[in-house]
């Protein structure tokens, strides 16, 4: 573990350097970054220096129930331990995100598996669920595409998910959900198993080059559809682009215009390219195309039992919690933990 503090102070002194220069607000988009940058290291500073006063303190603490040989310290001692053991736990797993874009923001996209309105529904409870983690730390949520259920739920769905890290947390929770539970929709009240399918990908800087040809873009433009049949445009102003060579398709249609939702059309694009320079090595198509794996029984990264019992079990990593209300209202960083500290010491692919 290292926190590389002065090398964090140094960055932002060069920084601070480009951001006294008399055109650094030429460019408004790349100065946002620049002191966005700097915040985020200030921050990593003033966590690290906060974390080493607890520690300091705490063990005077400890010092002085011993010199005293008071008992009735105790309580307040292993309170301070607790949390200088969990602030600790916490920063450690930041010096696991050590990947090429675990800092950046992530695109989340949600399908449906087959099962009609029971997995539509269970889709739609997973987007619920993410929004909520987001919201509880401290990242911001846009939705770029929504495709609503037949009756109810969500057919498929896109989220921008910002701030940072937040790639590098939610890329542990690409894959195939399972959901077990007595279906609502069922009037038999029987026992169904649903899933769904989380696509992750890092939002792509605009000074990242990747290279994208006009010639291999098909373009279509459609009406918007918004969620629960609100905030519908009247024109055409939806994009759908389809990537001819790889088949990606990515689509994005709640932004107000037509130049809006191409350009996060584009973002989501380049991000899947770059996914897939990074699996050049594999040959089967379906790694070419990104995880193509099928939603259904045997692929599931995780399950969620709502009966016979509550159960929520990570399959990767064998983490598992029996609150599962807690889970859907966003509780999930114990699985996203477990297996950032799995592919840390190898134990999965972080891939």
């Amino acid at each position: 573990m290292h926190f590389d503090i002065a090398g964090a102070e140094a960055e932002i002194a060069k920084l601070e350097d480009e951001a006294a220069n008399p055109d650094f607000w030429g460019d408004m988009e790349k100065s946002q970054k620049v002191l966005q940058k700097i915040k985020q290291l200030k921050d990593k500073i003033q966590r690290y220096n906060h974390l080493k006063t607890s520690w300091e303190d705490t063990l005077t603490l400890i010092d002085l129930a011993n010199e005293e040989n008071d008992e009735t310290m105790l309580d307040e001692i292993t309170e301070a331990v607790n949390s200088v053991a969990s602030e600790l736990e916490q920063i450690t797993l930041e010096t696991l995100l050590n990947g090429n874009y675990d800092k950046n923001n992530a695109i989340m996209t949600f399908h449906a598996g087959a099962g009609g309105t029971e997995a539509q529904d269970w889709c739609e409870m997973l987007l619920r669920m993410y929004q909520m983690w987001a919201q509880k730390n401290g990242y911001t949520t846009s939705t770029l595409d929504f495709l609503a259920g037949d009756d109810a739920g969500v057919k498929s769905a896109s989220i921008l998910v910002q701030g940072l890290n937040a790639y590098g947390y939610l890329k542990s929770e690409k894959g195939v959900h399972r959901l077990v539970r007595i279906s609502p929709f069922d009037s038999s009240g029987r026992r169904h198993t649903s899933f769904a399918s989380i696509e992750v990908m890092p939002e792509i800087d605009d000074d990242i080059e990747i290279n994208i040809r006009s010639e291999d873009l098909k373009v279509d433009t459609y009406r918007s559809s918004g969620a629960g049949g609100q905030h519908v445009n009247k024109t055409d102003s939806a994009i759908r682009i389809t990537h001819i060579p790889t088949g990606i398709v990515v689509s994005c249609q709640t932004e107000r215009s037509q130049h809006q939702n191409r350009e996060y059309a584009m973002k989501m694009l380049k991000a899947k390219l770059v996914e897939i320079a990074e699996q050049q090595h594999k040959e089967k198509i379906e790694d070419i195309k990104g995880v193509q794996k099928e939603i259904a029984w045997g692929s599931q990264i995780r399950s969620y039992v709502f009966h016979p019992y509550n159960l929520v079990k990570d399959h990767r990593t064998g983490f598992e919690t029996g609150n599962v209300g807690a889970v859907m209202d966003g509780e999930i960083n114990g699985f996203i933990n477990a297996y950032l500290k799995a592919a840390s010491l190898g134990q999965i692919s972080s891939k």
